[in-house]
């Protein structure tokens, strides 16, 4: 199996200015690429070659889990923006954020600190945990809820390649302007 560039749901010129174009060349085309790129080579000839993207995450250790998981978290993350997104969640989702976090305008707090917080270069997750219950996770480099039996809704990427062509070392603006792009649509489709 070959993996290829997941092509954006969107123009990349309609997030600017939280996302600018210049940024989307250089994540999605340059980053995102070179994790495709190097998980096609480091799997060629191994048990991985002919696996699907989960099940590489979840079997592999070393570069190849790297680029796999990096190529789920960046595809999850590029799929959940819009340029007109439903900014809030609706239904069984906003009861359990309320449940869990007491309102919307709190979870937002609450993730935004996690994500300003993560040390280095890493993400910020809303995942359905073991037990069923919503919950914010941090991860480091390329650590994804997929391998902790849990179940991802939202991240928001942290690594300075994500924000600092627009937003230079302020990550905590950076994590403010991606509310404005979330579409809790497609979140909601994940729960």
């Amino acid at each position: 199996m070959t993996f290829e560039l997941k092509k954006l749901p969107y123009d990349p010129t309609t997030l600017n200015p939280v996302v600018s174009p210049k940024t989307f060349e250089f994540h999605h085309g340059k980053h995102l690429q070179a994790y495709v790129n190097n998980l096609n080579n480091l799997k060629t000839g191994t048990k991985f070659e002919n696996m699907d993207l989960i099940s590489i995450i979840k079997e592999s250790e070393g570069p190849i889990f790297n680029n796999a998981a990096q190529i789920f978290n960046h595809e999850f993350y590029f799929d959940q923006f819009a340029p007109s997104p439903k900014s809030k969640p609706e239904g069984a989702l906003a009861t359990a954020i309320d449940a869990a976090f007491g309102s919307f305008d709190n979870f937002k707090k609450e993730f935004s600190a996690a994500a300003v917080s993560v040390f280095g270069s890493g993400w910020a997750w809303l995942v359905v945990n073991a037990a069923g219950k919503l919950e914010i996770t941090k991860e480091s480099n390329a650590g994804t809820p997929l391998t902790k039996n849990q179940k991802p809704l939202l991240t928001f990427d942290v690594w300075e390649h994500a924000y600092y062509i627009d937003f230079q070392n302020r990550r905590p603006d950076h994590v403010a302007a991606l509310w404005d792009v979330i579409d809790w649509k497609v979140i909601e489709s994940r729960f």
